[in-house]
Order: C-alpha cells, then sequence, then structure tokens
C-alpha cells in the first residue's frame, strides 16, 4: 500500500516516518539501525555514551550494511556536580546489592565522558546527514557548523518551553517525547518529572504552538499509533521499545522476554541506575529502593556505582539487577524483523488513515503563549 509523503520523508529521502529511537546502545545496535533504514525508516545509532574512535567505528558498521540514510544521536552533557554526601549514601544503598553479587561496594571513577567537539568532528568525517540530541541542542556556533554542513537537526522536548527553546535555536525537526517513552527522559529545562506529558496531549500541543515539524514519541507500538499521531499533527512517529524486541535488537535475551510479559503498569521512573530520570521494567532493585529517588548522585556519577552491578547481572541473566529500559507500550512488542514490523505498521496506518487529511495545525504569534508562564 502507498503512504503519502510528510515533510520527514521528503526531507530526509525515507519510504516511512518512522524514526527507531536511539535506545539500544549494544554492540550489536548498527544491526538495528540498518535493519530499520533498509526497510524504510530512519535508524538511529545512539552514539552520545562512544569515545569517538567507537562512534567512527559505530558508523562504519551501519554503512557496511545498508547505503540508506541513519541518523546519529548524541547528547549534550552538563558538568557532573560531584557530592561526597551523595556518593557515600549511595554506596551503602547499593551495598547490599554489591554484596549478593560478590562485588566490592567502593566506590570507582565516574567513566570518562566523549569529548562533544571530537564526537561533532567525526559526524563532519562522515556526512552523517542526519543528527539528533538528546538533553537539549549544543551552542549556536555548533548548530551553525551542522547546518552548513548540510545535516538535518533533531531535538527532543518534553514540555511546551523546551519546544519553543528548540524551535528558536533552528533545529528542524522536535521530536516530542511523551511521558510513556522508554529510556532517558530528554528533558533539559526544569525537573524531568515535571516534562510527564503523554504523547496524546503534547503532541497536538506542540503542532499548535510550535512551526517547527513534530515528531511524536512515547508508547507507540503499531500502525494504530502512527495514525493517531498523524491525525494530531506530526510529521512521522518515533519509535524505541517497539524495537527492542527484534532479533537485530542488541537486548539482552532476558530483557526481551520480560518485555513480552510486561503491561502498561510495569514500567517505572527511575534514576537508581545512571543518575539520569529514565523508564525501565520495575525490578527488585527499583522496587526496594524507590523511596530513595532523591538521594542519588547525578549522571555519570552513579552510573559508575552500578555499572559493575549491571555488568555482572547481565553476564548472569540476573534481571532484579539490570536496567531494563521500556516504554508503557512494552506488552505490545513482537519478536519480529523489523523489516517486517515496519510494513505492517505502515499498512496498518495508511488503512486507518484512508482518505483523512492528517492535521497541519497554522500557529499565528498572537496564540504563542508567554515563555516565562510556562515555567
Amino acid at each position: 500500500m502507498s503512504w503519502p509523503n510528510t515533510r520527514l520523508t521528503e526531507r530526509l529521502g525515507i519510504r516511512y516516518p518512522i524514526v527507531q529511537a536511539p535506545i539500544d546502545s549494544s554492540p550489536n545496535a548498527p544491526g538495528l539501525v540498518a535493519a530499520v533504514a533498509n526497510a524504510g525508516g530512519l535508524g538511529s545509532l545512539a552514539g552520545g555514551a562512544m569515545q569517538p574512535a567507537q562512534l567512527h567505528t559505530a558508523i562504519a558498521e551501519v554503512r557496511a550494511l545498508t547505503d540508506c540514510p541513519f541518523a546519529v544521536n548524541l547528547t549534550v552533557a552538563s558538568p557532573a556536580r560531584i557530592d561526597p554526601g551523595r556518593i557515600t549514601r549511595a554506596c551503602e544503598l547499593l551495598a547490599p546489592y554489591h554484596a549478593e553479587l560478590g562485588l566490592s561496594p567502593e566506590p570507582r571513577e565516574p567513566p570518562e565522558q566523549p569529548d562533544f567537539d571530537e564526537q561533532l568532528d567525526v559526524i563532519l568525517e562522515n556526512r552523517i546527514t542526519v543528527l539528533s540530541f538528546s538533553f537539549g541542542v549544543p551552542d549556536v556556533s555548533y548548530l551553525a557548523l551542522l547546518r552548513e554542513a548540510g545535516i538535518t537537526i533533531m531535538a527532543t522536548a518534553t514540555h511546551l518551553l523546551e519546544a519553543i527553546v528548540l524551535e528558536e535555536s533552528g533545529v528542524d525537526f522536535i521530536v516530542a517525547q511523551g511521558a510513556e517513552a522508554g529510556g532517558h527522559r530528554g528533558a533539559f529545562i526544569g525537573h524531568p518529572e515535571q516534562g510527564l506529558v503523554g504523547t496524546m496531549t503534547l503532541t497536538p500541543l506542540l503542532a499548535k504552538y510550535v512551526a517547527t515539524p513534530i515528531i511524536a514519541a512515547g508508547g507507540i507500538m503499531d500502525g494504530r499509533g502512527i495514525a493517531a499521531a498523524r491525525m494530531l499533527g506530526a510529521v512521522g512517529v518515533q519509535m524505541g521499545t517497539a524495537f527492542l524486541a527484534c532479533p537485530e535488537s542488541g537486548a539482552h535475551p532476558a530483557h526481551k522476554a520480560l518485555l513480552r510479559q510486561g503491561s502498561e503498569i510495569a514500567t517505572i521512573l527511575s534514576r537508581a541506575f545512571t543518575g539520569r530520570c529514565g523508564r525501565v521494567l520495575r525490578n527488585r532493585l527499583t522496587t526496594e529502593l524507590q523511596a530513595h529517588e532523591a538521594e542519588w548522585p547525578c549522571f555519570p556519577v552513579q552510573l559508575s556505582l552500578t555499572q559493575d552491578l549491571q555488568r555482572t547481572a547481565a553476564d548472569q541473566s540476573l534481571t532484579d539487577f539490570m536496567a531494563l529500559w521500556a516504554g508503557q507500550g512494552c506488552h505490545l512488542c513482537e519478536d519480529r524483523p523489523a523489516a517486517d514490523l515496519i510494513a505492517t505498521w505502515a499498512e496498518q496506518a495508511a488503512t486507518l488513515l484512508g482518505g483523512s487529511k492528517p492535521q497541519e495545525p497554522i500557529r499565528t504569534v498572537d496564540e504563542l503563549p508567554d515563555p516565562a508562564s510556562l515555567i
């Protein structure tokens, strides 16, 4: 069944307005990125945590598998705040779990964060055509450099004020991340909990007040969600959890099994694993430590305190101590190749949309709310 073009498909030269969210950061991620790209969507490589050399290698691995466009995602990081008191308290809280797995509770140095300038050099050297950002956007000088190179820029907003800031920065597309989304919250203004707006509310809100094209994200698991997003004014969708159970996904087998057993109440927002707020499947660690959410150090300090625990747990398939990233729609995951899923979703959405004309909201300046009122 034919699919009508949107501003997203026309701009990127892809067949379907489906973006794979950069939720899979495993070594096998290039396979999923390429599979989505080959199927007519936009694969996304999660490059934020990669050192420049690793990023260069991962891009080469994707390109060995596809000639189609794909995106790279980078994170806009703030300097880590080192709070010795929080580190001591976190070590105390995590000590019983370390002991259970025979690990030392002693804190490690936070992992070295990649040099952002060097990451951008890799992007430019490899002539990446689409670059997405999480946790805000970089300085205008960086954006000007990327535009000069002809790179399409995407960034994530979790509420209207963030979307207004992104529009003023001149990004090409805004990803409206609803509260249902799995993985880290992309918030960069205010506390992440302030941006817990559902996709069905956030998408038409941003489409009304922001002229930049909107990509809906969060809880979209099949063609029904794609059609709904289009009718709400989005030019496309971003789907992460929906791809995690695919054979091409690098998610741990035990993680995949739990995704398919989950429900809409199976997930929780937690900072316990990385220090950043993110939606994961509930497990023993998140349940027992939920009352201590406000006590964790920030990213990447908290990650340094849990990475041995997470790695050992993954080696032994102990899901009680693993960061099992997942959105609220996880129970709708299917263990099918990415190409099969995309073809099915596209047909479902096209059938549901039928002759209906998706909304293309027109915003007037007078309608735009005062940003100060949104804080």
